[in-house]
């Protein structure tokens, strides 16, 4: 085996064994005989690069498959990329406007030519990120949804719910982003209050010297108003009835209209009604048969009902049309005013309320069983609360606009014909169908004409559970992987896309699409900020990669993330990450550095080992049963947690030096290899978290051939747990760190020995009675002398180091009133203490809503104190 670097190198480590692992083929899976565990990855958008979210999410789901892997089960993990349609439709038009090209030159054709080759070129770069993460991803199964596999499934899956009237075409009013120029889902229209203003404008009554004061935030669209609402019992208005107004600038009369919608507190009471670019204006015009105006473009900039405005853009015709209101008289005042405004998700342009002819999904008549499956936790949340969350949507579910004005993304399969419509998956089956509609008409494929539009891209995903299996129809693969195992999302996406799958598993295999979901937060800078490009607080993730190592970073994401709450990201936990690896790496060299030989050991050194190690196997059987339970409840950030504690202080900090040799003196082989059985355990049990560096461990603790490698070991074996042990190593431990703090206080070195005095009792016959914990704890401490005596000494610089049991180390002649005073300032500090820990735990609102894990350790805390003040107190009085 070759000589251990005295450096732990992450970049050349890790890109060793993915090499490596990729090459012995262990992300592949195929149906056998084991449990599957199938994950499929939520497609970043091909247009992608790896972000925080990214990482934090992937790092999660690699955990779960690895340590599925360990488990024996048979896991698969699919990655894949969704097509985004409007996200790569912007993307494509860019490229080609710095060609010197514009969209609407080319043919519907010639442009998705140029938009796969966009794809192609720059497509799916995330993927290959996420490699660099440690992702084991079943690579062989890449998935895209707009390759043929899922095309085909896409286009089936719109035949099959338009044959079965479960989609409509209807007239509505949508939002639609005039950036993009597509309509747009509710869920990817984002709101967030900014400043606006609030203009006060007359609205002279027809034939009459009076007027109505309108209150408006958009005054461009003042040029559509075809009525002006009031709420039928505002008296101020209930002379109106009957009569108009005249719209300022294009002298329109329109009538005054009493409706139940009208807030007569808001503005003036009066409403402007505009029922094309309004939804709420749209249903009163309804209900009153007003006239319907649309004066925008696509692209929100005025048409030739916007009068001497035509095609200018919307913004700049607010500014223009206020100027010249004011000129005209009919401008009273404007009033600084904060209101909730519409944006894409997307291309972040102000939303505009349209009036189109859209696709719909019928979602009433697949809601009931997904609703019920989460509800009846067939389907388990985690965290449970968001169950909350998806049943009110659920119960409150509006129908899904699936159609978009692209050309980038699945055509929808929908042929016409004068007024008759048919889905079918070719022109040809198109016109098959159409015949049998028409016998008498000789009609031919130029005769029909397809949909223009383009599918939502949640409706290729939301199929993505079976999709990725080629699960339309039942097939081996399907029926093997189908249901998955667990989904790894963001809560943000639990409409668009989770509730989604769960309607779509329903809908097409009568299945659940996933036991269970585990949501995971938001990943936000220290000041709580959601992470983003805009606000300049995303740290690259590349460089992060770079700088800590794929190890280092995800063991600092997955540390302080909790399943649904939002991680506060600091650089700090990565370097956390990092200098975990090197501390592993400097215990594997100190275990290597040790001399393996029976001969010439002393039986106390064999002694000592064999008690230390019958403690940390025992403690590592305790550990692995904590960590069944956490992993069973996602809790994965208690499980890295307890890890690195179990690790970083039992194994290095305590274990390792009760059991190395003293300096030039080997080790005895029966221990050696016990030792490194542990660490080897401890890496498989680690490798979820920090699969390159436990790789590299694994490698060098012993020869290995060429297919033993620690991502296809097997999980550590859960054994009976011995108990005995824990209470007196952690009686030794204190007596350890306490004789140490005081060799610190008082400046005697640390190897300078001291004797120590132990009153008789229960605790202290106990740790006596095993001999290899009396040598250890003689080793630990350097004390050449210790004696069980009947009462305390009376010497006074004989300190207390434990209070649990009496002992007390007899320390060289001191000066007694500096002891004193150390001591007295100690006990200062330790009151300090406990009042505080006490004044928390005595505020019942703490203690009734703080995780009661989080309560027990207070109260933990708190005992300790409260030992820590008598041991000092009883110190005290000794000096006296």
């Amino acid at each position: 085996m070759a000589e251990l670097a005295s450096k732990y190198d992450a970049s050349s480590v890790e890109d060793k064994w993915y090499n490596e692992w990729m090459e012995k083929d262990y992300f592949s899976s195929v149906p056998d005989e084991r449990e599957p565990y199938a994950i499929v990855i939520p497609p970043p958008n091909v247009t992608g690069i790896l972000h925080m979210g990214h990482m934090l999410n992937n790092s999660i789901q690699d955990i779960l498959i690895r340590k599925a892997r360990l488990d024996g089960k048979n896991a698969c993990w699919v990655p894949g990329t969704d097509h985004a349609s409007i996200a790569t439709e912007a993307k494509v038009v860019q490229w080609l406007r710095e060609k010197g090209m514009k969209k609407g030159d080319l043919t519907r054709e010639e442009f998705l030519t140029y938009a796969w080759e966009w794809t192609d070129k720059y497509g799916g770069i995330i993927l290959h990120q996420l490699k660099k993460l440690g992702a084991s991803c079943d690579w062989s199964r890449t998935a895209f949804t707009m390759d043929e596999s899922r095309s085909e499934q896409v286009i089936q899956a719109f035949i099959d719910m338009y044959n079965s009237g479960k989609l409509y075409r209807g007239l509505r009013m949508v939002n639609w982003d005039p950036e993009a120029k597509t309509v747009l889902s509710n869920e990817e229209v984002l709101y967030s209050e900014e400043n606006s203003k609030l203009y006060h404008l007359k609205y002279p009554v027809a034939d009459s010297d009076d007027y109505v004061v309108i209150a408006t935030t958009r005054p461009e669209t003042i040029l559509a108003d075809t009525g002006v609402a009031v709420h039928p019992e505002d008296d101020r208005y209930a002379g109106l009835k009957g009569q108009s107004v005249v719209v300022p600038i294009v002298n329109r009369a329109v009538p005054v209209i009493f409706d139940d919608y009208v807030d007569r507190e808001f503005g003036t009471g009066a409403l402007k009604v505009t029922p094309a670019h309004d939804v709420n204006d749209y249903e009163i015009g309804q209900r009153h048969n007003l006239e319907v105006i649309n004066i925008f473009e696509e692209d929100a900039t005025l048409n030739a009902d916007g009068l001497h405005y035509a095609g200018q853009d919307r913004f700049e015709v607010r500014k223009a049309i206020v100027k010249e209101l004011e000129e005209k008289g009919f401008l009273i005042k404007v009033e600084e005013y904060v209101n909730n405004v519409g944006r894409s998700e997307r291309t972040k342009a102000v939303v505009e309320p349209r009036l189109s002819l859209q696709w719909y999904v019928n979602t009433e008549a697949l809601a009931e069983p997904a609703l019920k499956a989460v509800m009846d936790d067939v389907i388990r949340f985690f965290p449970e609360n968001m169950k909350n969350t998806y049943r009110h949507w659920m119960e409150n579910i509006r129908d899904w606009c699936i159609s978009r004005q692209l050309w980038w993304g699945h055509r929808i399969p929908a042929y016409y014909y004068q007024d008759e419509i048919v889905a079918a998956a070719s022109p040809e089956e198109a016109l098959a169908q159409m015949q049998e509609k028409f016998p008498e008409t000789q009609l031919t494929i130029d005769d029909l004409r397809q949909d223009e539009d383009v599918l939502d891209t949640w409706f290729s995903s939301w199929l993505w559970p079976f999709s990725v299996f080629n699960g339309m129809r039942s097939n081996a693969e399907v029926d093997y992987y189908y249901p998955t195992a667990t989904l790894v999302t963001g809560w943000d996406i639990i409409f668009l896309w989770v509730a989604r799958m769960v309607m779509a598993g329903y809908e097409w295999k009568g299945e659940r699409p996933f036991k269970e979901v585990y949501f995971t937060g938001m990943v936000r800078d220290k000041q709580r900020r959601k992470m983003s490009k805009s606000l300049g607080n995303s740290p690259d993730a590349l460089q992060l990669l770079a700088d800590y190592g794929a190890d280092g970073v995800r063991f600092g994401l997955l540390s302080s993330s909790p399943a649904g709450g939002d991680l506060l990201f600091d650089d700090k936990l990565c370097e956390q990450g990092r200098n975990f690896c090197n501390k592993m790496w400097n215990g594997l060299r100190l275990i290597k550095g040790w001399t393996v030989d029976d001969a010439g050991v002393d039986d106390r050194d064999v002694l000592m080992r064999t008690t230390a190690l019958d403690w940390i196997s025992n403690q590592f059987q305790a550990l692995l049963a904590e960590l069944d339970q956490e992993f069973e409840q996602y809790r994965l950030s208690e499980v890295a947690k307890k890890l690195y504690n179990f690790i970083w202080n039992e194994f290095f900090s305590w274990f390792l030096e009760m059991v190395k040799p003293p300096y030039g003196h080997p080790i005895d082989r029966a221990s050696y290899e016990r030792i490194l059985n542990i660490y080897e355990e401890l890496m498989i049990a680690l490798h979820p978290f920090m699969p390159f560096i436990t790789e590299e461990i694994y490698q060098n603790l012993r020869e290995r051939s060429s297919d033993d490698h620690v991502m296809v070991a097997q999980w550590p074996k859960q054994g009976n747990i011995d108990s005995s042990l824990f209470s007196s190593f952690e009686l030794v431990k204190d007596l350890v760190s306490n004789v140490r703090d005081l060799r610190n206080k008082n400046q005697i070195k640390q190897r300078d020995p001291l004797t120590m005095k132990m009153l008789a009792g229960v605790e202290s016959k106990e740790l006596l009675s095993n001999a290899g914990l009396r040598e250890l704890l003689l080793k630990m401490a350097v004390v050449e002398e210790l004696e069980i005596v009947d009462a305390a000494p009376e010497v006074p610089h004989a300190n207390i180091v434990a209070q649990t049991v009496k002992a007390f180390v007899i320390l060289p002649a001191m000066d007694v009133e500096e002891e004193r005073a150390k001591l007295k300032a100690e006990l200062d500090y330790a009151l300090g203490f406990v009042k505080s820990i006490s004044g928390k735990l005595s505020n019942a609102k703490f203690v009734n809503n703080a995780p009661a894990a989080v309560v027990d350790k207070e109260r933990k805390k708190l005992s300790d104190g409260q030992a820590r003040v008598s041991m000092l107190e009883e110190s005290l009085a000794r000096l006296k």
